[in-house]
């Protein structure tokens, strides 16, 4: 496994893949590894010649400070995950190598930005797509690898590709669970004890909300009921609770089996903030 910091040392390596015909696989990270992102990097190597990860917290796309300097490093124990996986390159960029100055441009998403997380976290689709572009101009990857977890961000990369004309296909992984049905998240080593068991109402209501309109209950009484399950639980706090046509990620107002849905979840845990959402009909 080769570690390398700039898009110079990379270069060399990137023009022996292309005169070898050769695939390059990416899986852009900030971290604090698991086993989501594992399965990413496995997705990767069954399907490419090369796989290339990325390891950089990107501060652009957080619009909580706090968020940002409480975001878990864990630079060693990353790396020998990474090994252990036989992963061929880690980019692991400075601060100064992606920003020299603070970017003055900013991207726009229309509705995606203003719904659901673009919503709740103004700015965020910006400093992501800011981030992508530049990783993916480096790194020139035939194919990338995205956790179905960040289902609007999927949708967000996948309109940046298509605008920008970047020659990437991007691969969407489903999400990896915890046995109890909670989804992977750096975020999780945040959570207490405590936490760590309320937090299973994100999964729950998912669940229970997929089987009332597979029944055909309405989706705007499926929403109340579960507003009213997160009302009660003093350490939850509901941000949102939609349903989604998964592709273009546009909100439904009223479940339609004829096309493809999603119902995304976003709460906070105590402190902590989790997202999570699940296919209705895949």
């Amino acid at each position: 496994m080769q570690v390398f910091y700039t898009g110079a040392e990379w270069q060399k390596n990137w023009l022996h893949a292309l005169q070898s015909h050769k695939i390059i696989g990416f899986v852009p990270t900030m971290g604090a590894l698991h086993e989501g992102h594992l399965d990413l990097i496995r997705n990767s190597k069954k399907s490419s010649d090369i796989t290339v990860v990325s390891i950089f917290v990107n501060p652009i796309q957080f619009n909580n400070q706090e968020d940002f300097d409480k975001y878990p490093v864990l630079i060693q124990q990353d790396l020998k995950l990474l090994e252990k996986e036989n992963v061929d390159f880690v980019f692991m960029p400075k601060l100064e190598t992606m920003y020299p100055e603070k970017p003055s441009i900013s991207i726009q998403f229309g509705e995606l930005e203003t719904i659901l997380e673009g919503e709740f976290r103004p700015g965020h689709f910006s400093g992501v797509g800011i981030i992508v572009s530049k990783l993916f101009h480096i790194i020139r990857p035939h194919q990338a690898f995205f956790g179905q977890k960040d289902l609007q961000q999927v949708a967000v990369i996948k309109r940046l590709v298509a605008d920008l004309s970047f020659p990437v296909e991007i691969i969407t992984v489903p999400t990896r669970r915890e046995e109890d049905g909670l989804a992977l998240s750096s975020r999780n080593l945040r959570l207490n004890s405590e936490e760590r068991a309320k937090s299973l109402i994100l999964y729950k209501s998912l669940c229970s909300a997929k089987n009332e309109l597979l029944e055909g209950t309405n989706w705007l009484e499926v929403r109340n009921q579960i507003q009213q399950r997160f009302e009660e639980e003093p350490l939850a706090k509901l941000e949102y609770f939609e349903l989604v046509e998964t592709e273009k990620f546009t909100v439904m107002n009223s479940f339609d089996s004829s096309q493809k849905a999603s119902i995304c979840v976003a709460a906070y845990i105590g402190n902590i903030r989790l997202i999570d959402n699940l296919p209705i009909n895949p």
